[in-house]
This record gives structure tokens, sequence and C-alpha cells, in this order.
């Protein structure tokens, strides 16, 4: 009998030889691979380029990157959850999706690690990434809306920007900022249709004019003063005073728009502050201002809240669980934000996330911003939202499970009517009984009662 080096061996030698032969050809520890799924947005591709340090201080682990947009993400991860199918070791989701998921059963807590201080991240973050008092996702950055703008340009046409401004001003600030002969567009505006996309701003809009997704009845209120206001203005300005293609553009195109000093206002996250006002990437950055996200009748939900976090999938194993919860602590550390400091600099860290971020010097220093940011996230409150009282937990969405086909399905006809294919009147309509019928199929037996400040019309049946 041959041993398995290839010479004849007595039994027990053989067996000794054979486990000191295995070990020649298997590594000492077998390198687990993590696949991450993320999105496509300046703070987390910064993450996907600085993650080989992480590799070097854990030679056991790999990473794998899946990088999508916002849309396609969150198809991509919510199918793989719901299917168990165990494609995904980290996934990238928000507020919106860690409390219904952690319900479900569907994420692993998070387990921080020592020093890793949850006690320092912002109270409404760390509560909205939260199931029962357990952390079930952790924040890469938070962020609020906000509003940005070209200091020249309002010094040029002899404007004045108010400290909180309320869109009725925005819509006269745009129109005298406007002008196509240098290719400058009055303002730029979210219009990508889905329920985090287009949808974002438009219900911060609804909020700010006093309305509401859903009344304590759970009635859709989506033919109401205030949405027929808000998504009426929305489609005026971008109409009259945004890019052509508005409803194709998204946060990375309207950002690409604002740096190219294209954009005279722009209403958007927070984190875009870092970029924006940074002389390396935009040579306006010298001259952006910026100022509380726009409100109207009410300062209430006129500004979102959101934080893109890591989760870990309860289909994870234990050595694949055990992995991603060291990348985890790694990526939302402030370990990290010193690495992303030491690299691209204090303007450019993720915040959003942690007390400590704001009491740091050097990047109140480089964040002019940062103040505004700060009270921007810790006065949004997704228990109190609305003007009129409401049954949901949220400021740009619903969390309730049905809320996701609801907000991508209005987000088309939004869109739709922003692209002329549809009146304001048409898309709300259609919006109120697609609303309708996802909440009625959902056990909601009172969604399709009119709502009450409904004037049918004669003809069609449609509110005034």
């Amino acid at each position: 009998m041959s041993g398995c080096c290839g010479r004849a061996l007595p039994r027990r030698a053989l067996c000794i030889l054979g486990v000191l032969c295995g070990l020649a050809v298997i590594p000492p520890a077998q390198a687990v691979t993590l696949v991450i799924a993320t999105v496509d947005n300046g703070q987390l591709l910064q993450l996907q380029a600085l993650s080989s340090a992480f590799e070097q201080a854990h030679p056991d682990i790999r990473l794998r990157w899946i990088t999508l947009t916002e849309n396609q993400l969150r198809q991509h991860v919510s199918s793989d959850l719901a299917t168990h199918a165990g494609l995904v070791d980290v996934l990238t989701i928000g507020l919106y999706e860690v409390p219904i998921w952690a319900r479900r059963g569907w994420l692993r807590p998070i387990r921080p690690a020592p020093g890793y201080d949850p006690g320092d991240l912002l109270d409404n973050i760390r509560a909205g990434l939260s199931h029962r008092g357990q952390l079930y996702a952790a924040p890469i950055y938070g962020e609020s809306s906000m509003l940005m703008y070209r200091k020249d340009l309002m010094r040029q046409a002899g404007l004045t920007m108010p400290a909180n401004p309320t869109w009725t001003e925005i819509a006269a600030i745009a129109a005298g900022l406007n002008d196509p002969a240098n290719e400058v567009h009055g303002i730029c505006l979210r219009g990508t249709p889905g329920w985090g996309e287009n949808m974002a701003l438009v219900t911060t809009m609804v909020n700010a004019f006093g309305g509401q997704w859903f009344d304590l009845e759970w009635r859709p209120q989506l033919q109401s003063k205030p949405w027929r206001d808000a998504v009426g203005l929305y489609v005026e300005l971008l109409t009259r005073y945004g890019p052509k293609d508005a409803a194709a553009r998204g946060f990375n195109e309207n950002l690409a728009l604002f740096q190219a000093g294209r954009c005279a206002l722009w209403v958007d996250a927070t984190v875009a502050g870092g970029f924006v006002a940074n002389p390396e990437q935009s040579r306006w950055a010298d001259s952006i201002g910026f100022a509380q996200a726009p409100a109207e009748v009410t300062a209430k939900g006129s500004h979102w809240l959101w934080a893109w976090s890591l989760a870990i999938p309860a289909s994870d194993d234990a050595t694949r669980e055990a992995a991603a919860q060291k990348f985890v602590n790694w990526a939302t550390s402030r370990d990290y934000l010193e690495l992303v400091a030491s690299e691209y600099g204090w303007g450019l860290v993720p915040s959003g996330t942690r007390r400590s971020t704001y009491a740091n010097p050097q990047f109140q220093r480089a964040a002019p911003w940062a103040a505004m940011e700060l009270e921007a996230i810790r006065t949004a409150d997704p228990t109190d939202a609305t003007l009129p009282k409401s049954p949901y937990v949220g400021v740009q969405f619903a969390v309730i499970p049905e809320f996701r086909t609801i907000g991508d399905a209005v987000g088309e006809f939004i869109a739709a009517a922003l692209d002329g294919k549809l009146s304001v009147e048409e898309a709300l309509a259609r919006s109120q009984h697609v609303t309708s019928r996802q909440l009625v199929l959902g056990g909601y037996p009172k969604a399709l009662e009119r709502p009450q400040d409904c004037q049918p019309q004669r003809a069609s049946g449609n509110c005034r």
C-alpha cells in the first residue's frame, strides 16, 4: 500500500503521515468570503475602497462586493431575505426595513465589540435601527434633508435666502435664479420613481403642506388638499425650472449637476454637504450655502430621517455570522471614521451617526453644514411627523410592510405627471386607488372609504 506522499509505510506511520500530508495542502485557517450588497453612493463606495484595511487586519476574511442602485439594492435584498436564499452575508438597509425585518426574524442582532460604544449613536438613529431595545443594524451614516444653494448666484440676482425658507419662497427664488441661457437650472429635485427616491422628497413636501399618507382609520389621503398642493408645486418647479430629464434623476445625478454648477438650488440629503463643499470635487465649493429643508404650513416632517446601515441576515451560518459581525463592527466604528479622515479629510467622514463626530473640532472646522445637519436629524421625529395625527411611524415613509409596494407605485404615477403623461389630478387619483387596494389586501378594511375632505367630481368621481 502506498502512502499519501508516494512511499510504502506501516499502517500506524501511514495514519500519522496522512495527517501531516493533509496539513501540507490545507491552509491553517480557511478564509471566509463575505458577500456584501451595498448602494452606489459616495460613502458606501468609500467603504468599499477602504475595506482592504479590514482584510489586512483579518486575513481569514475576504470581502466580495455587489454594488447596486437604490432601487435595485432594495429589490435584491428583500428578495434574498424573503426567500431565505442566503446569497448575501451583509446587507445595506435602512430605518424602514430594520423594524419590519427584525420583527419577522430575518436579521441577526448586532453584537457590539468592546469599545464600540453604542451609547455614542444618536438617539433616533439608534432607536430606528433597533427592535425591542436590541440593535439589528449598525449605521454607516445618517442623514436628514436640507437645502443647498449657490450664494454667488443669489448675490448676483439680489436675492437673500431665509434661514428657514418655505416652499413658496423657494419657488420664487428658483424663478429668479433660473438661467437657461447659461444652462443653470433654478432648482434640482429627485425625480427617479421609487419609495426611497422621488417619494422621499415628495412625502416631506406633503408633510410640510399639512398632509399625511393615512388618517387614523388608515384611509389613504392622496387626493387631499395638502397632496394636491405639494405635488402640484413639485411638478411646477421641475417643469419650469428643473432639468428636462428630471424624472430620470436621483441623488447621484443631481449631485453631479450641482457640482458642475448647473443647479442653483438643490433639496436633498445632508450627506451631500461633504461632496458639494469639497474643493477637490467642485469649483464652486466656496460658494455653497446651506439652509434647513423648506417648510410651509408646518415644519413637522419637512425634513426626512434615514441611515444607510449594515445588517446580517438570519440565513448566515455561525462561521459567516461571526465574520460578518467583525466587519460590521469595524465599518461602523470610530476607528473607521479616523481612517476615512486620514484618507479623504474630515469633511468627507460619514456623519449622522455618532455624537463624538459632531463634538470633534476637526469635523466642525471641515463641515460648515454640521450643526445644521445635527439639528435636522435630532428634530426629525418618526413618531410625530405629520400635522394631523397619523397611525404610522416614519417621516418620509410608513413603517408597514405594504408601503414598499405603495411607495413604488405612487412614485411611478408622480413621475408620469412630471413627464406630462398624466395630470397631477390623474396621478393622485390612480395613487389613491392603488394605495387603497394594497391596504385592503393587507387587512385594513377602511382603506376604501373616501378621505374626509374629498369632494367627488360628477364625471369621474375623483376628489377636487
